[in-house]
């Protein structure tokens, strides 16, 4: 009998890749095969969308982003327009259409976020599949398959906006902190200055010197990339007020109660506000702040969470930064229907680790995709103007957005703090089978 070499692992006890390899198709196993069979129809159904260029998203790209991306090309941000409320790095993601001249606006931008679609697909598969069919130990597919089902739900919309891209750098440095915690922290650092919920993601990195790689790398890149935009184009840092006067968005967890009110009788409007649809009369104001006191609250128990957490995984980075933007996507005055792509993207990362507890929620977020679409498009006309068919539909939505979030809290809780967890005990992590010689 000859003992196999044990399997290589990182520093926190995860399993190094295989030996899949994209450009040998004989190392393809079946699940990858099929994996790419569902994701090719789907996007060509997405993409269909976007073509006749009359869907709204199609226009929103037409209309907003080619406008922003014509202020750009002059060197300077889009100062004075209140529709533009983003870190700088969101630039990169307006002006990367420039670099395909022979198209038009919209079908470079549909391209990348296509192109964007599939390496983050590729990645998904490509970390839970070995050479033979098989899965890496204490990983699973699913979440391939989450990121392959889910996006399509929201039919066009994820082409028509630049979230995807900031949530594929998301994932990739959740998937990167493990092994390469400095070159995670880097991608999280840059997904900030393109949109700032991604400085979340290195919550959950175990403490020691790979956290405090992680999170130097962060600042340091973020900060670079600031530095540079800052350089060359005027008006930078007017991000940091554009939002100041946001009042609350008809979608958000406080507007779909506000929206139960205007149907009991409460005599407040909808109108165009911000570069969104907020409500508009009394007690809205009370409503803001308080979204802003329970973000606050969040960002309390996430710190108190990371001050007791006591035991980590090979799931808990993952879970964690899960947890974190869900309560900080709930608590917040605007839910916009592209921010389910980042909750898809972190559950589908999540999914990839067996350990995960965070395996039901991603079926929250699943379900409460599927409801977003039916709010937006198709009851968003019914919610604008009030009524009960649209109220019933974001209150379903937001619910199954709050029971995601706070059963995410619950479950990290007890995986990392709960005494009644650490009496259980901790899987062991195979090294390798021994194979017969």
């Amino acid at each position: 009998m000859v003992a196999q070499a044990p399997t290589p692992v990182t520093q926190w006890g995860m399993p190094q890749a295989g030996p899949f390899r994209w450009t040998r198709p004989e190392t393809w196993p079946r699940e990858a095969l099929a994996l790419a069979g569902y994701w090719l129809a789907s996007r060509m159904v997405m993409i269909g969308m976007l073509k006749s260029g009359k869907a709204e998203q199609a226009i929103e790209v037409h209309r907003t982003y080619h406008g922003w991306f014509q202020v750009l090309q002059t060197g300077t941000f889009p100062v004075g327009d209140v529709t533009w409320q983003y870190p700088p790095g969101a630039a990169l993601a307006m002006l990367a259409p420039g670099l395909l001249p022979f198209l038009t606006y919209l079908q470079a931008f549909a391209l990348l976020m296509l192109a964007t679609d599939a390496v983050t697909q590729a990645a998904l598969v490509r970390v839970s599949l070995r050479r033979n069919g098989g899965v890496h130990r204490g990983r699973s597919t699913a979440g391939a398959w989450m990121w392959a089902m889910a996006l399509p739900l929201m039919l066009g919309l994820p082409y028509g906006r630049y979230d995807l891209p900031v949530t594929a750098l998301a994932m990739a440095a959740l998937l990167l902190l493990p092994s390469r915690p400095r070159m995670g922290g880097a991608l999280a650092g840059i997904a900030t200055m393109v949109k700032v919920w991604p400085a979340l993601v290195v919550l959950g990195a175990p403490r020691g010197r790979g956290s405090r790689q992680a999170w130097a790398a962060m600042c340091a890149s973020a900060a670079a990339l600031l530095l540079v935009l800052a350089t060359l184009f005027h008006g930078a840092f007017d991000f940091l007020t554009a939002q100041k006067g946001r009042g609350v968005e008809i979608e958000s967890l406080g507007g779909s109660l506000l929206q139960v009110a205007r149907v009991l009788g409460w005599p407040g409007d909808v109108d165009q506000h911000y570069g969104s649809l907020e409500f508009l009369g009394p007690y809205v104001h009370t409503v803001a702040r308080a979204s802003l006191l329970l973000t606050a609250l969040a960002f309390g128990w996430l710190l108190l969470w990371r001050f007791r957490a006591q035991r980590w995984s090979a799931a808990t980075p993952y879970d964690a930064a899960l947890t974190a933007v869900l309560l900080f996507t709930v608590t917040s005055r605007v839910i916009s229907p592209q921010y389910l792509i980042w909750l898809i993207g972190l559950a589908a990362v999540c999914l990839t680790q067996r350990g995960s507890s965070q395996r039901p929620v991603a079926l929250l977020v699943l379900l409460a995709t599927a409801v977003t679409t039916v709010d937006y498009p198709l009851f968003f006309d019914a919610l604008i103007s009030g009524g009960w068919k649209g109220t019933v539909v974001i209150m379903v939505r937001n619910g199954l957005l709050l029971a995601a979030s706070l059963s995410s809290a619950a479950r990290l809780w007890r995986a990392t703090v709960s005494p009644a967890a650490a009496r259980q005990p901790a899987p062991q992590l195979r090294r390798g089978p021994i194979r017969v010689a």
